[in-house]
């Protein structure tokens, strides 16, 4: 979490202020002293010439800082090309490497880019081999999407004086968003500051997950289409600017063809592309229940708010990485119990306001202890292993399973019917009995036990216990089956 700490420290930093000069050297403290840098430089790019200049920089020989290169010289003109960091660990076995510093041993230049676009280049550099690991790297590319907004922001400001007051509008929004790190607090803050202070009467934030696209958060006075806050979307006016990476305004929704709207009053929309570091994470969308609401000199500023808020994104991206190893199991890579206990509680509280159903299926290994005694533990991993990799490709995306403990599974099955919970235990039981684990000299089989909300209890608790016994049931029943809850079931395991 330190290192969250001073990514967060740095954001803020660089995001303090519009004034170039001061920008930048921000940026070069920043990276001299958060990453103790000997050697640290902003390039930026001459778009007329297409030269990478040093405009700002810290560590270099005397009269260096005077060299303009094109896209195909150095290591800082790789990083711009390729639209990527370039990192050489020891400069002297790379032939692209230009001296800016006489002891210099390994760089690291990390394009910076607005949109899909670059705008120069961050090029650190260490008197050591080897300097930068890859958290270091990762942190770096992070920090430089933030120094990239704050140029940008320093360009408009420098370029548009006369729209101080929506500029000022995009650095509260700046601030406030690089302090929220959780990715669900995130997206509502990022509605309600946009919506604040710009046209539209609702705001949505929409991200892509694979190939699909899903309403994340919104807030405005409009009306939802469906009672399902993440849902997905098939607004074409989205994915259109989904596909093309630019802002689409329609100012007569109805004149779009096949369009399907989110909220039922919408008459025109602007779309603006979430873009982080050439990734297009998803879609701010602005909805108006009037005509002609959105003009496109409002796309400017708009834009530089989705970069913020794509930055930010991003960082709650990185920061529920870190978190999210707390919630997997080190064994078989699957989530823990720890992590069950808390999907289960927001599925439960889900299945109870939209009054829809919740499965959960509790398996375990059929005699696992005699496995272990009779071939070693070794053997008995790597069959838990198996196992959790069977269980992880049968299920679908918004399924979670886990391993609950020693040789037990959960399985929690949203929206998911008492018999289609039957039907998919079944079915695991099947390909778990018809798989051929490698290297293991005997059969491997699970027993398994499903209950569902609200029929078989009305509480996590009453739930899980209506599985259990269920469990129990099959092992009883000769193992490698499948038993359902019953209200006579949970009051036999209330008397065990």
């Amino acid at each position: 979490m330190q290192k969250i700490a001073v990514l967060y420290d740095a954001s803020q930093a660089v995001l303090s202020t519009f004034d170039l000069d001061e920008v930048l050297n921000q940026i070069l403290m920043i990276a001299r002293d958060y990453f103790h840098l000997q050697n640290v430089a902003i390039l930026l790019l001459d778009k007329n010439t297409q030269e990478l200049q040093v405009r700002s920089q810290i560590g270099w020989d005397a009269g260096m800082d005077q060299i303009r290169l094109s896209l195909d010289q150095g290591i800082t003109g790789a990083a711009a090309r390729l639209k990527r960091p370039v990192y050489v660990p020891d400069v002297s076995k790379d032939a692209r490497y230009m001296v800016s510093a006489q002891s210099t041993r390994s760089e690291l230049a990390v394009p910076l880019m607005v949109r899909d676009q670059v705008v120069g280049v961050l090029d650190c550099q260490s008197q050591q081999l080897s300097f930068f690991d890859s958290d270091t790297i990762d942190l770096l590319t992070l920090f430089s999407t933030q120094a990239s907004m704050a140029l940008q922001n320093a360009h408009l400001y420098s370029l548009e004086q006369h729209r101080a007051a929506q500029l000022e509008a995009i650095n509260a929004i700046a601030k406030q968003t690089t302090a929220v790190l959780d990715l669900k607090d995130l997206l509502v803050k990022v509605c309600s500051l946009v919506r604040q202070s710009f046209p539209g009467d609702h705001v949505s934030v929409l991200l892509r997950d694979d190939q699909e696209l899903m309403l994340r958060a919104h807030e405005g006075s409009l009306t939802l289409r469906g009672s399902d806050p993440e849902m997905l979307i098939g607004d074409a006016i989205a994915w259109r600017c989904m596909a093309t990476g630019r802002t689409v305004v329609e100012n007569d929704v109805a004149r779009v063809p096949q369009y399907l709207a989110m909220f039922e009053q919408t008459r025109s929309k602007m779309c603006i592309p979430l873009i982080s570091f050439g990734q297009t994470l998803g879609v701010l969308a602005l909805d108006s229940g009037q005509l002609n609401s959105f003009q496109m000199t409002d796309s400017q500023p708009l834009e530089s708010v989705a970069d913020i808020c794509a930055t930010a994104i991003q960082n709650a991206y990185y920061v529920d990485r870190v978190r999210q190893l707390a919630y997997i199991d080190g064994l078989t890579g699957i989530f823990n119990r720890r992590y069950f206990d808390m999907r289960i509680a927001q599925e439960m509280e889900r299945a109870r306001r939209y009054n829809s159903n919740l499965s959960v299926i509790m398996l375990d290994i059929d005699n696992f202890k005699r496995l272990n005694d009779d071939f070693g533990h070794l053997l008995g991993d790597e069959v838990l292993r198996q196992v959790s990799s069977v269980l992880s490709q049968q299920l679908r995306k918004v399924d979670v399973v886990c391993r609950y403990g020693g040789e037990e599974f959960a399985v929690l099955l949203p929206q998911i019917s008492a018999e289609q919970a039957f039907s998919v235990a079944e079915k695991l039981r099947r390909e778990v009995a018809g798989y051929r684990f490698s290297g293991v000299p005997c059969a491997v089989t699970i027993s398994a036990g499903a209950a569902a909300y609200p029929i078989h209890g009305g509480s996590r608790d009453e739930v899980m216990k209506a599985a259990d016994t269920a469990l129990y049931t099959a092992k009883q029943a000769g193992r490698n089956c499948v038993r359902m809850a019953t209200v006579i079931a949970q009051a036999v395991g209330a008397a065990l």
